[in-house]
Order: C-alpha cells, then sequence, then structure tokens
C-alpha cells in the first residue's frame, strides 16, 4: 500500500500536475483550500501534507498550526516562492518538516518526501516503544490515539501512583473497568489483589454483606463468618461497579469507610476493622444530578469524585475505530483459526457510519459476528450484524442524480455519463484516484487513463 499525500494549493494546475507526477508513489489526496484539507484529515489517514505558504487569500501557516495540532499529525512540508523563505523557515519552526520552493524541482521533491517518511517512521517507532511501555505497565487493553482518549491515558498516568479515590462515569461499553484495571496496574501496589464489586447485581442486604462481610448467625442463613470485599482487598484496589445502584443504607455505611478512619464493622458484628484499600468506582448515571434530586448522597458523591474521569462514547472519537477494528479482528482471527487481515471497504464504511449505541463493548461483538460469518478472506459487508448494515448511508455509493442525465429527448452519450460518474468519484473521494477507482469498480490504471484522455481533451 503506498503512503498517502495531501496535496494543498489553489491553483488548479499546480495541484494536477503534483498529482500526476507524484502519484505512482502515492496515493494523492487534493484540496484547493484549508477547509478542502481539513475536510480530507477528518476523514481519511494522510502521512504527509504538501502545501503552499500561500493558499488564495489564506494563510499556510495557519493550516501547519493546525495540522500539528491534531492527534497522531502527518508530515508538513511547505512549497513557497523564492521571496517567502523566511515564512517558510517559520513554519519549520513550528513544526513543518521542511520546505521546497517553487517552480518545483519534481525529483528534488521526491527526495525530500521520501525522507519525511522515514522521519515519520522513527517518529512512530518512539511512539510504538512508548506504547510497549504502557503495555508492560497497564494500558495495554485501552486501544485509541485520539485526542479525548489522550486525555484519559494522561489522567490515569498522573493519577494513578497516588492514593486519591477515582470516579469513572461513562456509557455502558465504553471501558470502564479496563481504566480501573489500569489505574491498579500503574499504581504503587500493582502485585495486590484488584477486587471488583458489579453493584447492580446484588440486592441491598447481599451487597451489604459482599462489601463488608458478616458474622455467623448475622442474618437466615449466614452459618459462618464471611470475609467482605474490603478485606479481602485490603492493601490493593478495590472496584465498585454501577456504584450509582447502591441504596440510602449501603452508602451512609461506604461514606464512613471512605472517611479517614477508613473503617466499618461487619454485618452483626460489633468489632471495628480498619483497612488500607484504594477505591475506584464506576458508573453509567449522572452522579451530580442523582445527588441535587435526592437520590444519592451528596457527601458521598464527593468523597467518590476526588478524581472524575469521563471516558468518551465511541461514536465522538470515531478516528479509533480503524485501529479498534484491527485490534478485535487479529484477536477473534486467531481465536477462530481464520486467515482474516481486514475488512471489505464497504464493511469498513458501515462501520465508520454506524453510531456504535453501545460503544466498544458493541464493536467488539460485531467484528466477531463477523469474523465467525466471513467465508473469503475478508470481512464483507454481508458477515455484519443487520444493525450494523442497516445503518449505513448512501454517501459511499456513486450516483448520478436525475436531474444531471440527459433530458428523455437528448441524445444519451455514455462517454459523457461515464465523465460524470468520474468527477462525481473523483469529488467524493477529494481527488484520491485509488479510492475513486474502487468506488467505480474499476481497475486503478484505466481510471487514469480515463483521467489523463479527459485532460488532454480539456487542453489541460
Amino acid at each position: 500500500m503506498n503512503p498517502t499525500l495531501l496535496i494543498v494549493d489553489d491553483e488548479k494546475h499546480t495541484r494536477e500536475g503534483l498529482r500526476a507526477s507524484l502519484e505512482d508513489a502515492f496515493d494523492v489526496y487534493i484540496a484547493p483550500d484549508i477547509a478542502g484539507a481539513q475536510s480530507v484529515l477528518t476523514r481519511e489517514h494522510v502521512d504527509i501534507v504538501l502545501t503552499d505558504l500561500r493558499i488564495g487569500g489564506e494563510d499556510g501557516l495557519e493550516l501547519v498550526d493546525q495540522i500539528l495540532g491534531r492527534p497522531n499529525p502527518p508530515v508538513v512540508v511547505m512549497m513557497t516562492a523564492y521571496g517567502s523563505v523566511d515564512t517558510a523557515v517559520e513554519a519549520m519552526r513550528r513544526g513543518a518538516y521542511d520546505f521546497v520552493t517553487k517552480p518545483v524541482n519534481i525529483d528534488r521533491l521526491e527526495i525530500l518526501l521520501q525522507r519525511a517518511l522515514k522521519s515519520q517512521k522513527v517518529e512512530k517507532e518512539v511512539v510504538e516503544l512508548k506504547r510497549q511501555v504502557d503495555k508492560h505497565f497497564g494500558l495495554e487493553r485501552l486501544v485509541g490515539g485520539s485526542a479525548a482518549m489522550q486525555e484519559v491515558y494522561d489522567t490515569i498516568r498522573q493519577v494513578a501512583p497516588t492514593r486519591a479515590t477515582v470516579l469513572i462515569q461513562g456509557e455502558s461499553g465504553t471501558g470502564k473497568e479496563l481504566v480501573a484495571q489500569a489505574l491498579h496496574a500503574l499504581s504503587e501496589r500493582p502485585k495486590a489483589k484488584f477486587v471488583t464489586v458489579h453493584c447492580a447485581a446484588l440486592s441491598s442486604q447481599l451487597l451489604e454483606s459482599e462489601l463488608f462481610g458478616h458474622e455467623k448467625g448475622a442474618f437466615t442463613g449466614a452459618s459462618e463468618r464471611r470475609i467482605g470485599r474490603f478485606e479481602q482487598a485490603n492493601g490493593g484496589t478495590l472496584f465498585l461497579d454501577e456504584i450509582g445502584e447502591i441504596d440510602q443504607t449501603t452508602q451512609v455505611k461506604l461514606l464512613r469507610v471512605l472517611g479517614e478512619e477508613r473503617s466499618f464493622e461487619r454485618v452483626g458484628g460489633s468489632t471495628t476493622l480498619k483497612v488500607d484499600v484504594r477505591l475506584v468506582a464506576a458508573t453509567n448515571k449522572d452522579l451530580a444530578k442523582m445527588s441535587a434530586e435526592g437520590n444519592f448522597r451528596e457527601d458521598l458523591y464527593f468523597r467518590l469524585s476526588v478524581v472524575p474521569l469521563t471516558l468518551p462514547p465511541l461514536r465522538s472519537r470515531k478516528e479509533d475505530l480503524p485501529v479498534l477494528v484491527q485490534a478485535f479482528l487479529k484477536t477473534f482471527a486467531q481465536d477462530n483459526g481464520k486467515p482474516l487481515r481486514e475488512l471489505a471497504a464497504e464493511a469498513m464504511q458501515a462501520i465508520l457510519h454506524y453510531d456504535w449505541p453501545g460503544n466498544v463493548r458493541e464493536l467488539r461483538t460485531a467484528i466477531e459476528h463477523g469474523v465467525v460469518m466471513a467465508t473469503g478472506a475478508k470481512i464483507e459487508l454481508r458477515d455484519l450484524p443487520a444493525k450494523v448494515r442497516a445503518g449505513v448511508g448512501s454517501s459511499w455509493v456513486v450516483t448520478v442524480p436525475v436531474a444531471q442525465l440527459p433530458a428523455r429527448d437528448e441524445h444519451l452519450d455514455l462517454h459523457k455519463v461515464e465523465d460524470r460518474l468520474i468527477a462525481e468519484a473523483m469529488q467524493e473521494t477529494n481527488g484520491n484516484v485509488t479510492k475513486a477507482a474502487l468506488r467505480l469498480g474499476i481497475s486503478r490504471r484505466t481510471l487514469h487513463r480515463r483521467l489523463k484522455e479527459n485532460r488532454e481533451a480539456a487542453g489541460d
């Protein structure tokens, strides 16, 4: 697979000339302005951006700042006239890789772009090394490079070594328990116990006994003393999932154990016990709102949320979908003994279009379903769950609006219809020949030939 290159220039002949010269070595996107560039960068993976210093009336330095402010930004190479070299140097100070002067020498430009790719590869290796360190120290199961997830990782690294109580908030399926495990693994007590209690799965009486334990005879059926989860987690971490489901009585007892003394009594007992436990809680409910309405103790809410940590829903970080898909695909392909390494373009488009109300958990299930149902070398659209397929929009299907077709009394020129299909596909893919050819169902070579014929016919 070729590396991807985005060319940003307001002069059509420059854009087209550079694309024609570089498209054998790169999958090329083009954009005439900053808005077009941002549109491509939002939807597509781009390795290098080659941009003019002046883009119409817009400042190329602004684009540089925007690009380099993105998570995992592409390499930026500037194009400039001789009289603007100082500004190009300023772009390098801001993080651009290098610059070339116009008129551009294509041979030198290709060498520069290849050198930029090598530089990017080194940077990625550094990032990978950092990822390996995180893998060793507890973040290996959290996947995603979006800005929202980077904030989550930063908070975990900052808070984990402390003893602060953490409240993890987020919709179901966002990975709250994985975050709790990472907090424990990166804490000062990683070899101690990590104990989990799913609060919603137990009645109030059973939950109280589960948390604090009970003495023999404390209630009917209590035939012997039971050690609670707080005692089991002594010296380690106790994770209370779905904390918003506990009743008022248990809230009062939990408030006490979170006090300075960290003490409690077993159910039916009178002996005060003290524990050294790091507490992490999680909820998919709005505890602040619940406390304001009187449904959750405000003082307990404050004790739990010393450090609040909110996980973003998957629909708000769709840029993480490709890496999540690959991670799940690799796992389930190995588990099922299938040589699957990728998804068909249509299947990936369906995944990108779907909003994932069940978040990462739902995506995981969908990919497992796709692996099980796949019969070929790729997961096809038909292999995904029906609700994922049903959510596909038509934006990725090449169509010709009826208004653009010749009227019934006009001569139907098949060549003109083909030209319109090609023009629409190129527009929808922002000038990326490879993707346009895929959408049209023709080879890249055929599309190159047709584009060349059209340029020659237009006198370009």
